[in-house]
């Protein structure tokens, strides 16, 4: 099978032998991976190591197919298989395809952590998010307005859900992901399956629907990594790894 590495000098496809599930693992045929910026900046010390976070795919026992986010302290899912635990995966939602539902489970996730995990945000208040055509923030305006609050470009917010960092307008509570915002609450993303649900469950009533900026086959991963760092970009890059 092919997996793709991250070297001290670079990013190289090779060969590898197929992963065999551990305990509390399941093998997944991954159809599409995305990609996020800062993932080829990791430290040596982690090197060599496969990069994406985010799949789509079908699991190899049962051809059940599945999506999620896998924890980012073990190599990432740039593969034709990867051993994934078991808990952090979901049902693909039906009405999206393999390559949208890899963009989602990041995004997503970050979005509704950082809204109501976090943000304890209402139906009814009044949210601002930065970076509201990101890969993070376009997905938390969908759920901030599905959830009935107000979601506002500026003035008085309850919420300032922050996906950019720098200097922020105040709000009653702020909430970022980005670490050198002070005075806020700065979370790291982490893997839900019951939230996965729930994002599933929006994305097949046609309520949240992740935005693809483009996809790349497999062997173009350096290009993708490239595009992901471009100015401009609207949405996830997604390695398309079924299709090449």
């Amino acid at each position: 099978m092919r997996e793709l590495r991250l070297f001290a000098d670079g990013l190289r496809l090779d060969e590898a032998e197929r992963p065999v599930a551990g305990e509390g693992e399941v093998l997944v045929r991954v159809h599409a991976a995305a990609i996020t910026r800062g993932e080829l900046e990791w430290p040596t010390g982690r090197l060599p190591a496969v990069p994406s976070y985010e799949l789509s795919g079908v699991l190899a026992e049962t051809g059940e197919e599945v999506f999620g986010l896998t924890p980012f302290d073990r190599d990432g899912v740039a593969a034709d298989y990867a051993a994934v635990p078991a808990a952090v995966l979901a049902p693909k939602p039906a009405r999206l395809t393999h390559v949208e539902a890899a963009a989602l489970p990041m995004g997503g996730l970050s979005a509704w952590q950082g809204l109501f995990v976090h943000g304890r945000l209402r139906a009814g208040e009044r949210v601002l998010i930065t970076g509201a055509f990101g890969g993070v923030g376009h997905l938390a305006v969908q759920l901030a307005r599905q959830a009935g609050a107000e979601v506002v470009e500026e003035g008085a917010a309850d919420l300032l859900f922050d996906t950019v960092g720098g200097e922020l307008p105040a709000a009653g509570r702020v909430v970022t992901i980005a670490a050198d915002v002070v005075g806020a609450t700065y979370f790291i993303v982490e893997p839900d399956r019951e939230q996965l649900l729930e994002l599933a469950r929006l994305a097949d009533a046609g309520e949240l629907a992740p935005a693809i900026d483009s996809t790349y086959p497999l062997d173009r991963a350096q290009e993708a990594f490239g595009r992901v760092a471009a100015r401009g970009k609207r949405g996830k890059v997604v390695l398309d790894v079924a299709g090449g």
